[in-house]
């Protein structure tokens, strides 16, 4: 029998502003709720963060990761026009 197809963890970003900081979180996997001040350094805790989160959750697991989906989203105000 062949194995299901494994689904991304989609993990969304905004960035805050009072902050300074990328807020983030998963909806598909409980527990994921992490900041970082750069994408990068966002990128980096989520790569130690999801396969642990992963391994608390062994039918999880099955289902999800490795791979991540970030979606970065950050609201900002274009210059005025004269």
């Amino acid at each position: 029998m062949a194995r299901a197809a494994k689904h991304a963890v989609e993990v969304h970003a905004v960035w805050d502003t009072e902050a300074e900081v990328w807020s983030a979180e998963a909806e598909n996997l409980p527990g994921l709720v992490t900041e970082a001040e750069t994408p990068e350094a966002l990128m980096s805790k989520l790569r130690v963060m999801v396969p642990e989160l992963l391994s608390y959750s062994p039918d999880l697991a099955a289902k999800r990761g490795p791979k991540i989906h970030l979606v970065l989203e950050r609201n900002f105000e274009a210059e005025a026009t004269p």
